[in-house]
C-alpha cells in the first residue's frame, strides 16, 4: 500500500518517538484509517530507511516464570498438523539454545522451505517441536511426538524466549 508524504512523515515521527511496529500498525489504522499487516509495516519502515528504537525491557525473574500459570494470548502458538523434517542434514542453528524456565529455543540459520524464520524448541518436559513463522506471520508448532501439546506455561515461556531471541538476531 502506498502512503502519501504526510502519512510517511507521521510514520517517521512515530519511529522517532520509539513506538513499536505493532503500535505503528494500530495507529495507522486508528488515526490514518490505513489497514496494513504487520509485515507490510515492517516493509514500509524498511522502505523509509528507518530503524525502530530498541527499548530496554525489564528482565523477568526466573522464579516469576517458573511459577507462572497464565495462558498465552489467544491465537498464539497452535499445534499444526503435518510431518516434521526438522532434523534434515545441512541445517545449522544460528546460535546456542537460549531459554528460561526449562524452555529453550534454537533459530535455524536457514529457514525451512515456505517459512520466513524457523527453528526448534525444547519444552521443560523434554519434548521437542519444530516452530516456524509462515509468510503471513502465523506461528506454527509441529511436535516430534504426535499429539503432544505443551503446557500453557511452557507455551508462554516459549513465546517470550522466541521474541527475545528473534529481536536479539534483528528479526
Amino acid at each position: 500500500m502506498n502512503l502519501d508524504e504526510a502519512q510517511r512523515k507521521k510514520v517517521t515521527e512515530w519511529i522517532a518517538q520509539g513506538l513499536k511496529l505493532s503500535e505503528i500498525q494500530n495507529r495507522l489504522a486508528s488515526e490514518l484509517n490505513v489497514s496494513m499487516t504487520y509485515m507490510d509495516v515492517r516493509f514500509l519502515v524498511d522502505d523509509l530507511k528507518l530503524t525502530p528504537k530498541d527499548v530496554d525491557r525489564p528482565k523477568p525473574s526466573q522464579s516469576a516464570l517458573a511459577t507462572s500459570s497464565a495462558a498465552p494470548p489467544s491465537g498464539a502458538a497452535g499445534a499444526r498438523a503435518g510431518t516434521n523434517q526438522a532434523g534434515a542434514a545441512g541445517q545449522k542453528a544460528a546460535g546456542a539454545a537460549i531459554g528460561i524456565g526449562g524452555v529453550s529455543v534454537v533459530v535455524d540459520e536457514i529457514a525451512r522451505p515456505g517459512a520466513v524464520v524457523s527453528g526448534r524448541v525444547t519444552f521443560s518436559d523434554g519434548n521437542v517441536a519444530a516452530w516456524h513463522f509462515d509468510q503471513a506471520g502465523r506461528l506454527g508448532l509441529v511436535p516430534e511426538q504426535p499429539g503432544y501439546r505443551p503446557t500453557p506455561s511452557d507455551l508462554q515461556q516459549f513465546q517470550m524466549v522466541l521474541e527475545t531471541e528473534l529481536s536479539r538476531l534483528g528479526l
